[in-house]
């Protein structure tokens, strides 16, 4: 007789008796001779010598019941289970509800049982945390998964978000406009008879394995865009921008071989690059220090404040022999008056020097490289330069502004400016050159 048995309270749980049909309680009774499937009896119907088909009353059997101990002398199998399911629907911590769902044991008994046997128990520990190191290792190197959202995003068409996303629609994992979105074109009039000849047959079939050709290029591509976050340009570009620019750099050279590497791999890549960059910069300064003959960090932040000081006397200097340089321009002796104040203020210089004709000393962008400037004309390139705007955001904003003129037949300046969230300045740049050339006409 073995003493084994189901440790759910639920009746339901259990499988009927082959004889009432009843649920069963226990104990009940398991024949040892009759199954698959398992032939259970509950005590009625076993003292009655209940016989069905191939079961006889003299078979050996089984008594089920979960009334044993398992990890404590004073906890049965089925008070353990009733624990177990008290704490999953009252929650960990509630003990005196969980005592009132048990009813056989008491608050303190509830909470120092659960304690002792399933959390700081050294058995169910080790194994927690080895099931745990084994899942680890399974999803080490691979990438996150992705899971679709019950709603997923719908932006309107057109709207300042399907232009962020590149006219991607989620809801379809579609774009608006599909690379070589015209592929279909080739097949419009393609019809397969029967009498074609052997040579238009074969030329029909050749062009429609051309066009599945363009099909899997098409797939490979969205494919690439959607491993790597790139539907959001703006968002993935200034991801990028939260690395030093040696990294950047990096980033610009080997972002032809992400395709290759894949999405987790490549990320790998140019964070162990930053990380080392850090590495490298952090021994750079230390060096320093030991060369200066700093052998504490007390020292050390003694050095870094002289040095600062040292520098901003420098600039200083440097700032003098620039406004001496263009002393006969008042522009700039006013500059350089406001920069000395406030940095004897302690605020850092915020007014750029200018130079005899008052223009601003940043340098002109340079558009070498930068995806969609074979897309510009000279005059647009020459816009892009001195607004300094990559390409790729003037061609969204031109055709933003286009659509919204095309819409109301015309556009002011504030209308640009609240579809265009920029700087200012640069916004009316953009308006007064799109209005120059005849691209849009004012409201």
């Amino acid at each position: 007789m073995d003493r084994l048995g189901s440790f759910s309270n639920d009746p339901s749980d259990k499988p009927p008796c082959r004889g009432c049909s009843s649920y069963l309680m226990e104990p009940y009774i398991k024949c040892a001779e009759c199954g698959p499937p398992p032939f259970f009896l509950c005590l009625q119907c076993f003292t009655r010598g209940f016989e069905y088909k191939k079961h006889q009353s003299d078979h050996t059997y089984e008594i089920m019941t979960s009334d044993f101990p398992v990890l404590d002398p004073s906890w049965t199998a089925q008070e353990e289970m009733a624990l177990l399911e008290a704490v999953m629907d009252c929650g960990f911590g509630n003990w005196q509800d969980v005592a009132n769902q048990m009813c056989t044991k008491t608050k303190e008994e509830c909470e120092k049982h659960y304690m002792k046997h399933f959390i700081n128990n050294p058995l169910f520990a080790s194994t927690l945390l080895n099931l745990k190191q084994a899942e680890e290792a399974k999803t080490a190197d691979t990438a996150i998964p992705f899971h679709s959202t019950d709603d997923p995003p719908r932006p309107t068409f057109d709207s300042l978000l399907s232009r962020d996303m590149a006219g991607y629609m989620p809801a379809r994992a579609d774009f608006i406009e599909e690379f070589d979105n015209y592929a279909e074109w080739d097949l419009r009039d393609i019809d397969f008879v029967e009498d074609d000849s052997d040579i238009l047959h074969a030329l029909k079939m050749a062009v429609v394995d051309i066009y599945h050709s363009r099909l899997k290029e098409r797939q490979r591509r969205k494919k690439i865009i959607r491993d790597h976050g790139l539907i959001n340009l703006r968002k993935f570009q200034l991801m990028e921008r939260r690395y030093p620019k040696e990294v950047q750099d990096l980033y610009e050279t080997m972002r032809r071989f992400a395709r290759i590497v894949g999405p987790v791999e490549h990320d790998k890549f140019i964070e162990s690059h930053a990380l080392e960059f850090e590495l490298r910069r952090e021994i750079k300064r230390l060096q320093e220090y030991r060369t200066a003959g700093i052998t504490n960090f007390c020292s050390a932040r003694t050095y870094d404040h002289l040095k600062k000081t040292r520098e901003e006397e420098r600039l200083k200097r440097t700032m003098l022999s620039e406004v001496l340089q263009y002393i006969q321009d008042s522009s700039a002796c006013q500059q350089w008056l406001r920069r000395q104040a406030d940095i004897d203020s302690g605020l850092s210089p915020s007014v750029p020097m200018a130079s005899n004709s008052g223009r601003r000393s940043a340098p002109p962008l340079n558009l070498t490289g930068l995806p969609g400037t074979e897309k510009l004309n000279e005059k647009e390139k020459e816009l892009c330069q001195m607004v300094r705007l990559v390409p790729g955001a003037y061609l969204e904003y031109k055709s933003a502004l286009l659509n919204e003129c095309n819409k109301q037949g015309g556009l002011r300046l504030a209308q640009a400016r609240a579809l265009i969230k920029i700087d200012v300045n640069k916004t009316r740049k953009i308006y007064d050159f799109l209005i120059r050339e005849g691209y849009i006409t004012k409201a």
